[in-house]
Formats: structure tokens, sequence, C-alpha cells
């Protein structure tokens, strides 16, 4: 008689002579593999949806991103208009100083006139200090606290948005970078189920599976505390 015939009826008589250990090992695996294909199925649509978040979240990095380029460069167009209204304010402050000086109240006052609205309000503040008289007095109006420029007003506030905006953006990419280390967790998640298929051992399946259903419950915990979009 063949070998492999002797083998086989051999591993028939062994089946045979335990009646109970085909049914109890039948009993486990399935339990088992019921069990993986639950967290298979759990694991793969969690998967998918911090998939999907992290995609989301990296959007709105780019978008706010890309926005607060946008108020900066609108900060920046403003704070340099408004450098050149103040140079061309303090320019012709110096100019009427000058005229001033030389006692000509005319071309003082022709200067006086080319001020700028703001420039203006602060000058009648610092004219009203005696600035001639008095050693004490500011130096200049651009130095009185009446003295605003609405165009470097403006360009600090965008200045201040673009910063929140950005501020934003990187909050975005850190919560998109937590997405992505839980789909790393759940991804080994797979990975060993896959793996404990291989082995017909009770007790290396079932320890992968623990360990599997406690790396599942990490990132299924994870998800829930991130923000969602």
């Amino acid at each position: 008689m063949p070998e492999d015939l002797n083998a086989e009826i051999a591993g028939g008589l062994a089946e045979a002579g335990n009646p109970h250990e085909q049914p109890d090992k039948l009993r486990w695996e399935r339990f088992v593999e019921i069990s993986e294909a639950a967290v298979l199925a759990v694991v793969a649509v969690a998967t998918a949806w911090s998939g999907y978040q992290a995609a989301r979240w990296n959007g709105l990095q780019a978008e706010r991103y890309g926005t607060a380029s946008a108020i900066r460069i609108q900060a920046d167009e403003k704070l340099t208009l408004g450098g050149q209204q103040k140079l061309l304010d303090v320019a012709t402050f110096n100019t009427w100083i000058q005229a001033k000086n030389d006692g000509n109240d005319a071309l003082a006052a022709l200067y006086a006139r080319r001020f700028s609205p703001e420039f203006r309000i602060a000058f009648d503040a610092w004219i009203a200090t005696h600035p001639f008289s008095d050693p004490n007095a500011p130096p200049g109006p651009s130095f009185m606290p009446q003295y605003h420029n609405p165009l470097i007003d403006e360009g600090n506030q965008l200045n201040d948005e673009g910063t929140a905006t950005f501020d934003e953006g990187t909050q975005a990419r850190e919560i998109s970078d937590d997405y992505i280390r839980t789909t790393v967790v759940l991804a080994t998640v797979l990975f060993l189920l896959a793996l404990s298929q291989r082995f017909r051992l009770r007790q290396v399946r079932i320890a992968v599976l623990i360990v599997s259903g406690m790396l599942m419950a990490y990132g299924l915990a994870a998800i829930i505390s991130y923000k969602r979009l």
C-alpha cells in the first residue's frame, strides 16, 4: 500500500478516535472567524472615514494658507500706501515749518491745506500745545495721540487677520496628520488579521485577534475625539 495512503488512513483513524476534538476545533475557529470578520468590517469603514477626513482637512489647510497669503498681500498694499501717505504728510509738515520760520504765512497756510484729514486733526492738536514756546511739546503732529493713519491701521488689521487665518491652516494640517496616524494604526489591524489567518494554532489566532481589537478600539476612540468636517 502506498505511503501517502497509509498517512491518510492514519489521519482518519486519529480523527475517529477523538470524536469531540473536531467539533470543538470548529467551534473556536468559527468564533474567531466571525470576530475577525466583524473587526475587519469596522476597521474598513473606520479607515475609509479617517482617510476621507484627512483629505478634507488637507483641503482646508490649502484653502486657509491661500487665503492667508492673499490677505497678507492686501495688508502689504495698505501698509505701503499708508507709509507713503505718512511720508507725504511729514514732508509737507517740514516745508510748513520752513515757511513758518521764514515768516511766509500764506505759503505755510497753503502747505497746511495739503495735509491729509487725519494729519490735520493731529496738527491742530499739536498747535494747541504751543510747540514754539513750550519745550516739552511733542516734536510734531505725527507724535500726537490724535494722529491715526487709516491705511496703516487697516494694514495692521489685515496682518492680524492673515495670521489668524494662517493659524487655522496650521491647525487643519495638524488634525489631518492625526487622522493619517490613525489610518496607519487601522492599517496595522488589517495587516495583523490577514497574518493571523495563516496560523492554525488557537492561542496565536486569539492573541492576534485581541491585539487587533485593542488597536481597533484605540483607533475608533481617536477618530471620535478628533474634529470633523
